[in-house]
C-alpha cells in the first residue's frame, strides 16, 4: 500500500485536535512513507469549512501539495455514485450526503483504502465491498 485516501470526516477531527481513532491514525500516516490523498471533493469540504479568508488561504496551502485523486471519467463516476447511493438506499440505508458515494466510487475507483470518521462508510462498505476501510490493523 502506498496511498490512503483520507475523508474530510478524518481532517476535520486532525484540525481541531480532536482525540479520536481515525485522527490518531491520521497523524500517524502523515509521520509514515505512506501517501495521504485527497479527491475534488474532500478538499471542497474541507475548504467549505473555512471560518475566514485567511484560514481559507492556510487550509488551501496546507493542503495544496498532497496527491489528488479525481474520477478519471466524472460522468461514469457520477453515474457509479448514483448507483451506489440508490443501492444503499434499497438496502434501508440512506448516506446522509451524496458526497460520500463519490468519494466512495473515487476510492474504489483508484483502489485506495479509505481512512474516515464518518459512519455512512461503514453502512456504504457493507452494500459495496469493493470500498475498501483503511484500518490500523495494517501495521503502520
Amino acid at each position: 500500500m502506498n496511498s490512503v485516501l483520507v475523508d474530510t470526516s478524518a481532517w476535520i477531527g486532525l484540525l481541531r485536535n480532536l482525540n479520536r481513532p481515525a485522527v490518531q491514525t491520521l497523524k500517524r500516516l502523515l509521520d509514515s512513507d505512506v501517501l495521504v490523498a485527497l479527491t475534488p471533493f474532500i478538499l471542497q469540504e474541507i475548504l467549505q469549512g473555512a471560518g475566514s479568508e485567511a484560514h481559507f488561504v492556510t487550509l488551501q496551502k496546507y493542503f495544496a501539495d498532497l496527491p489528488m485523486f479525481a474520477p478519471r471519467n466524472p460522468v461514469a463516476t457520477h453515474r457509479a455514485a448514483a448507483q451506489l447511493y440508490c443501492r444503499c438506499r434499497w438496502a434501508g440505508v440512506t448516506p446522509r450526503s451524496a458526497i460520500d458515494c463519490l468519494i466512495a466510487s473515487t476510492a474504489i475507483e483508484h483502489a485506495l483504502p479509505l481512512l474516515h470518521d464518518d459512519r455512512d462508510f461503514e453502512q456504504i462498505a457493507r452494500i459495496e465491498p469493493q470500498l475498501e476501510l483503511f484500518t490500523d490493523q495494517r501495521g503502520l
